[in-house]
């Protein structure tokens, strides 16, 4: 038996190692995905504005300063960095609109599509105008993060408009979004598209909670947000070969239930925002020198009533990290 048994060991050791590689010319060896290209669709939460023509932008949370101690102008983009960069960071890609000396790396393959107050809608043309520029490949990663404008334009008619009319608006909106991010995967790049984050857990909501008593507004919130990102999900080709999800809308819901992430604050916006020059106010030009009494960069949740601090930020990057490693693409 024990000589029957090595027989059959050393006959099935070289289909095993086959199988383990996908080679012996049955299949393709497993291979980790690395980019080319890193192509950043949406609105705020993904944009870099290169306002000074410096490559040293700016962005929609609470921008790093190159010397705090010192000078409380002069920006640094590299410094706490959106969740597109990180991720681009993980691949040696930059975007030209954060490409500082000395270090300002020839031709970066970086590219920033998403714009302030996007819509669904609006992807499309994001998307047409990054064939217009350069096709899709199959070595593009293509991150996609819109919808948040979307859910607070429906939230805005409530109450002269009921929920249950709301709610169809923004299945549609999900659904239009889904066959966007189906449109951009079918050309072979590959796509991580991350949920809307929860609406109903803003700065934003716990006012409008505060400021009205006709019902829960934070869970009406809540309630838009799910269903939007529910119809988005329902709608991609989530086969994992082509598209990766990242569950925003969940992480930053468990660490307001559970806490961690280390934020000693998920309420409160830290930006103060009586000292922007916005209109309205917002994170865009919000520094380290320019938080509430108390307030951290990296601790508090969000940076203004709808958008996620540096260290918001940093996790979102490392939750798409993650899914983008661990999918197989």
């Amino acid at each position: 038996m024990k000589s029957m048994w090595r027989g059959w060991r050393r006959a099935l050791a070289p289909i095993l190692a086959c199988a383990l590689v996908g080679g012996c010319g049955g299949g393709s060896p497993v291979t980790t995905f690395t980019p080319s290209r890193v192509i950043a669709l949406g609105d705020e939460f993904s944009v870099i504005v290169d306002v000074n023509a410096d490559a040293n932008g700016r962005k929609y949370t609470v921008n790093a300063l190159l010397s705090p101690t010192t000078d409380t102008t002069t920006l640094s983009c590299q410094g706490n960095p959106i969740w597109v960069q990180y991720l681009a960071t993980a691949y040696h890609i930059v975007f030209p609109e954060c490409n500082q000396q000395p270090n300002a790396v020839a031709n970066p393959t970086g590219r920033i599509r998403a714009q302030a107050g996007a819509h669904v809608a609006d992807i499309s043309t994001q998307i047409d105008a990054q064939v217009a520029e350069s096709p899709f490949t199959g070595s593009d990663f293509v991150t996609i993060l819109v919808g948040m404008h979307d859910i607070l334009d429906a939230y805005a008619q409530f109450p002269n408009v009921g929920e249950a009319e709301l709610v169809t608006q923004l299945q549609a909106a999900g659904a239009a979004l889904g066959a966007q991010v189906n449109r951009v995967a079918n050309t072979g790049a590959k796509v991580l598209i991350s949920t809307v984050p929860d609406q109903g857990i803003t700065p934003f909501a716990n006012a409008e909670l505060a400021a009205n008593s006709d019902t829960n507004r934070a869970a009406l919130l809540q309630r838009l947000t799910q269903r939007f990102n529910a119809s988005l999900r329902s709608t991609i080709e989530n086969d994992g070969r082509k598209i990766g999800l990242v569950l925003a809308d969940e992480y930053f819901d468990n660490i307001i239930t559970a806490g961690g992430g280390g934020f000693t604050n998920a309420t409160t916006a830290v930006c103060d925002l009586s000292q922007s020059h916005e209109v309205p106010p917002s994170a865009f030009d919000c520094t380290v020198d320019t938080l509430i009494p108390g307030g951290n960069a990296t601790s508090y949740l969000w940076a203004d009533n709808f958008l996620l601090s540096a260290g918001g930020q940093t996790q979102l990057g490392q939750l798409a990290l993650s899914r983008a490693q661990n999918n197989p693409f």
